[in-house]
């Protein structure tokens, strides 16, 4: 049974994960999760692993990156997993990292 046919009863719907029922209510929901999804894999990546890199490699790694998202889209969709919780989490930490590591080099720099 796919999620967008008309066959899909309120006892279905209930046992469906939050971001299937979301796409039934409207197909466009799954497409804005994937893109949340991307933005904030590309902020996890950028605070935590990127370098500078020439940019054919640059290009390539976000064609991975964009690709691998795909996967944890499913994963969010099929399963449940709590994907776009944990990539905020991440950011959130990976963020704070890098804060607290420029204001302690600042402050090395400066003594």
């Amino acid at each position: 049974m796919l999620v967008g046919s008309p066959q899909i009863s309120e006892e279905n719907l209930e046992s469906l994960n939050w971001l299937m029922r979301a796409t039934a209510e409207n197909p466009w929901n799954g497409f804005y999760a994937f893109l949340v999804i991307v933005a904030l894999a590309i902020i996890v990546f950028n605070l935590g692993f990127a370098r500078k890199l020439p940019i054919l490699k640059k290009i390539l790694v976000y064609i991975t990156l964009f690709i691998g998202c795909f996967v944890l889209w499913f994963l969010e969709f099929a399963f449940g997993a709590p994907i776009i919780v944990v990539l905020i989490i991440s950011g959130l930490v990976l963020g704070i990292y890098r804060f607290r590591l420029h204001l302690h080099r600042k402050q090395q720099k400066g003594a």
